[in-house]
């Protein structure tokens, strides 16, 4: 019963945290003159992979590596089989052509320099953590320079500048909401699992990794409420290429990962890797640069099924 208290009162923090970060994300948009696609790919995503970050780094640290992984691989496919799909069937995005010519491939470099150094050997060696982290630093670096925003802004007579201690206010508070969130739904959400019998993979891989993207949907929802689109796509993106390079960079740092159920190699790498290249197409095709509600039924028909799979 306590259990599922937690996840209730997790799922509030969470969506409360959403709307606090995304005030936030607005006004400080606006305060610097960034595109707001920026802001969704740094502030954003930082608040909302950092629940992924503390999930990884103590279960690494615990000794239940499949669970940092499974978390991390399964919070990747969850953000775009769940999160954009429900995102896109609650209302259509249109895509201009930053999408194709800088995000979508930083994703896919990412996700592709991940399942390289995982592959082979079964291990994320520190140093190969370094080098994701610099990976990452240089995209931000380039993304704070020269990305433009990617995604119309409908309703730009919505936006509010915030004083500057209510911005930062918002922003602690959605953090925290966040991250005490997340906490409390994953403990809820564990602690019912393994009263099933389930493997610590599978675990990561399902219950833990919707857990830990319940911030990325609730941010992504609201912010399609209030037609803020351009930091709910940059969000999602800005998050996948967060949980790759930051969450398993800076954990594979202080820890090595090691592989212990090998269906994270056989299955759920490539999952994540074909969920990831399926967005472009489907961003052009039936109708060119726009994500529709059939392509969020296509992608948590997907979804469904790489769920189904794994808990087989």
């Amino acid at each position: 019963m306590l259990d599922v208290v937690f996840i209730i009162i997790g799922l509030a923090l969470l969506i409360l945290g959403g709307n606090w970060l995304l005030k936030a994300a607005v006004a400080l948009s606006l305060r610097l003159n960034i595109p707001k696609i920026v802001i969704g790919m740094t502030v954003v995503s930082f608040a909302t992979s950092a629940p992924e970050l503390i999930v990884s780094i103590k279960a690494a640290l615990d000794g239940l590596p499949d669970l940092s992984l499974g978390n991390v691989v399964g919070s990747n496919i969850a953000n775009l089989g769940l999160v954009l799909a429900i995102t896109v069937i609650l209302g259509s995005i249109d895509v201009r052509r930053s999408f194709y010519t800088t995000d979508w491939p930083v994703m896919m470099i990412a996700s592709l320099l991940f399942v390289g150094f995982i592959f082979f050997d079964g291990v994320l060696n520190r140093y190969e953590g370094i080098i994701m982290v610099i990976f990452l630093f240089l995209f931000l670096v380039y993304l704070l320079r020269f990305q433009k925003q990617a995604v119309e802004d409908e309703m730009p007579e919505d936006d509010v500048l915030l004083p500057l201690y209510k911005t930062v206010l918002f922003l602690g508070l959605g953090g925290v909401a966040l991250w005490g969130g997340s906490e409390l739904l994953i403990t809820g959400a564990k602690n019912l699992a393994a009263a099933l019998g389930v493997s610590d993979r599978v675990i990561g891989i399902t219950i833990v990794s919707i857990g830990t993207s319940i911030p990325e949907l609730a941010a992504s929802i609201i912010a399609v409420i209030k037609k803020e689109k351009a930091i709910s796509l940059g969000n999602l993106i800005g998050s996948n290429i967060f949980n790759l390079l930051a969450v398993l960079g800076i954990t594979s740092i202080i820890t090595p990962i090691s592989v212990m159920d090998q269906g994270l190699l056989t299955s759920d790498i490539w999952w994540m890797l074909g969920i990831s290249f399926l967005i472009l197409p489907l961003v052009f095709i039936p109708k060119g640069l726009r994500l529709g509600w059939r392509d969020g039924i296509i992608l948590l028909a997907v979804y469904i099924t790489f769920v189904y799979i794994t808990i087989q």
